[in-house]
């Protein structure tokens, strides 16, 4: 089953401000994101002012992406600012106007898709996702996903986006999905997957946030609450779900696995018994890891050969709570606590050294940021990681934890998605070309 809604997301926008915005667009389409110098009349604010060549400095533009910091410079010739007429807005060139939509921040769209109803159906154009697929990523984001109680008989489900490149928040839509995917199980390559209980049928489904799409797989082969994860495969098109053990490791069932491409699920080698460590699974290298007590180490599941085998990498010692983070280029952490519950603990992180298959600590979490996260030594916490991004949250506080592996910063996000008690969170980048097939 496949639905897509295509109206009725816009918010409503003047005349005044639909051609701001216009104007900001133009100035961003005729710069291309590279901060180079721009000598098109189109390209300027009206009233703005104007500067000599002798007072030019520079300035520092809103990077795209997290890594990302351009250096813009005022045109050593400024020009007079020139009044736009609406005949130029209307004629821009078909390409030119999908060039500049492409590369402004997605949640934006949803704004000027009440301009006009070309615009409306933007989303739908070949041309615009074909644009939009070419040119950088937003950068990574956060999605958290709650649902309110209207009454004791309905729940309302709410979405809010924080983007870390622009760090503001956002919020879309989610009245689309059917009121039993109520469970967030991952995001990847701009689709996000949820599961659910209908009535007593386990079912899952996949859709785009952005384009508010999403499509019902299958029923799996053994229909019951699985540990499930997600991968997306951009260059492909395609993605898979991968359906591990039973949820609470009552039962012993063969691993499934679901091909976009041949639109079903597979049956695979069961999962040896082992004794989990932890519910949380993460995908690296075409690889799904889980960490065991017993047999200790971990487990692995080649997707490749459909076949499960045990990596004995022992856990630092005294590990209290782990979870297992996926980086990039193979790169697998494990971030958890270390000490005793009722005395000094200290957060750590360490990655796997694939060679000598052991765990290499990397760094330790500030105490002033840990005193900041967990203020009993008891409490819980969750985590999360994408691309070498490390996301800690907990229970009670109004907060989330980023630390960034590569640069080596820690930084507090705050939001209302983080604040409330039954939110999911996890990592998304939000892309309007991400196919649901």
């Amino acid at each position: 089953m496949v639905v897509g809604i295509g109206n009725g997301i816009g918010i409503g926008i003047g005349i005044g401000e639909s051609r701001d915005l216009m104007t900001q667009l133009v100035k961003m389409g005729a710069n291309g994101g590279s901060g180079s110098r721009n000598t098109s009349p189109m390209g300027r604010r009206v009233g703005s002012r104007n500067v000599s060549p002798s007072k030019q400095k520079a300035i520092k533009t809103k990077p795209r992406g997290l890594d990302e910091e351009t250096i813009a410079k005022f045109a050593k010739s400024p020009q007079p600012d020139v009044q736009m007429e609406d005949d130029i807005w209307a004629m821009l060139p078909e390409d030119l106007l999908n060039e500049i939509l492409a590369r402004i921040p997605p949640f934006m769209i949803f704004r000027l898709r009440s301009v006009c109803k070309r615009w409306n159906s933007i989303l739908l154009d070949s041309a615009f996702l074909q644009f939009h697929s070419q040119v950088p990523s937003h950068g990574p984001c956060l999605l958290t996903f709650y649902k309110t109680s209207i009454n004791s008989q309905s729940q309302t489900p709410q979405c809010s986006v924080f983007s870390l490149p622009l760090k503001q928040w956002y919020r879309i839509p989610f009245t689309f999905l059917p009121q039993w995917a109520i469970c967030l199980i991952g995001s990847s390559g701009g689709l996000v997957c949820f599961s659910g209980l209908d009535g007593s049928t386990f079912k899952t489904l996949i859709c785009n946030p952005l384009t508010q799409t999403f499509q019902i797989l299958p029923l799996m082969h053994y229909n019951i609450q699985r540990q499930l994860t997600m991968v997306v495969d951009r260059s492909q098109r395609t993605f898979k779900i991968i359906a591990a053990n039973d949820l609470y490791g009552d039962k012993s069932l063969p691993t499934e696995v679901y091909d976009s491409r041949f639109g079903q699920w597979s049956v695979n080698q069961t999962m040896p018994a082992v004794n989990f460590c932890s519910s949380k699974m993460a995908f690296c290298d075409s690889r799904l890891y889980l960490e065991t007590l017993s047999p200790i180490g971990l487990m692995v599941y080649r997707v490749d050969t459909g076949y499960w085998e045990h990596v004995p990498a022992k856990f630092p010692r005294s590990l209290l709570d782990g979870y297992l983070i996926a980086g990039v280029k193979k790169r697998l952490f494990l971030v958890g606590r270390v000490g005793v519950y009722s005395t000094i603990q200290s957060m750590r992180i360490w990655e796997l050294d694939h060679g000598k298959v052991m765990w290499v600590e990397v760094t330790r979490m500030p105490p002033r940021y840990f005193r900041g996260l967990l203020r009993l030594s008891a409490e819980r916490f969750e985590c999360f990681g994408q691309d070498n991004l490390i996301l800690f949250t907990s229970w009670n506080q109004g907060k989330g934890l980023l630390y960034d592996v590569d640069k080596k910063v820690w930084s507090w996000i705050a939001g209302c998605g983080l604040r409330l008690y039954n939110g999911q969170v996890c990592f998304y980048e939000p892309r309007f070309d991400a196919s649901i097939y």
